[in-house]
């Protein structure tokens, strides 16, 4: 499917809804200051990302970082690789900004910006050796299904900007939501189970504990993680 054909068919269903909630002064004084070091200003180009980072390592795209707890251990864990965040939620985002700063990172850009439009329209094909997808809204009630993330289409975006052998990780604490997740990317072309068909996977070392993992535990939901690797 292309990306005319995606935006046609699905962008009128949006899979999140803008809350923005309250700034704390931190926060906004992030945003203020610390965006122009961190910041990436949506646009209609594809971006070099080894000009973004300034140097040549693996690239490693969270969607939907809320509060970027998961993304600042990650980053500072794992200096030799460079990540980028993408994030609608202010509040979330001057939270990320000012950990950035108080861990001394330098491997981190950030999008506040749908996905989906950062993805069709500034990442290049073939340039991203891991996508992570940790505990999105699982939109559990039957007649909210049409606004998951986790669509054949989406999937196949997904695809197109991971390298060969790169690997799409998703994460959720909601059962219904997990089988959802796995027979569409069960079936969806150009992909593999690293955990072999049907299975789920260990949890990465590299994967932090979220709070959404911790609420979700507390709920008695078990965690559930995917990899599935790009084959073609």
């Amino acid at each position: 499917m292309s990306d005319i054909e995606y935006e046609v068919k699905y962008r009128s269903i949006r899979s999140f809804v803008r809350r923005q909630g309250r700034m704390t002064a931190s926060q906004e004084r992030a945003l203020a200051e610390l965006w122009p070091k961190y910041g990436l200003k949506p646009g209609e180009e594809l971006l070099d990302l080894d000009a973004v980072f300034g140097r040549s390592a693996p690239k490693v795209l969270e969607i939907g970082f809320g509060m970027g707890d998961a993304l600042a251990e990650m980053a500072l864990n794992h200096p030799e690789q460079d990540y980028l965040g993408i994030e609608l939620h202010r509040p979330g985002v001057g939270r990320l900004l000012a950990r950035l700063e108080e861990q001394g990172c330098d491997n981190v850009r950030v999008f506040c910006h749908d996905a989906v439009e950062i993805l069709q329209k500034q990442i290049p094909d073939n340039s991203l050796d891991r996508v992570l997808l940790f505990f999105p809204d699982p939109w559990h009630k039957k007649r909210h299904h049409k606004r998951r993330i986790v669509r054949s289409a989406f999937v196949q975006l997904i695809r197109a900007k991971l390298k060969p052998g790169g690997v799409f990780h998703l994460a959720t604490d909601w059962e219904a939501y997990a089988e959802w997740m796995m027979e569409i990317m069960s079936a969806a072309e150009g992909f593999e189970n690293l955990a072999g068909a049907g299975n789920y996977s260990e949890k990465p070392d590299y994967r932090p504990e979220t709070k959404f993992e911790r609420r979700g535990r507390r709920l008695g939901h078990g965690i559930r993680d995917l990899l599935f690797g790009k084959t073609a």
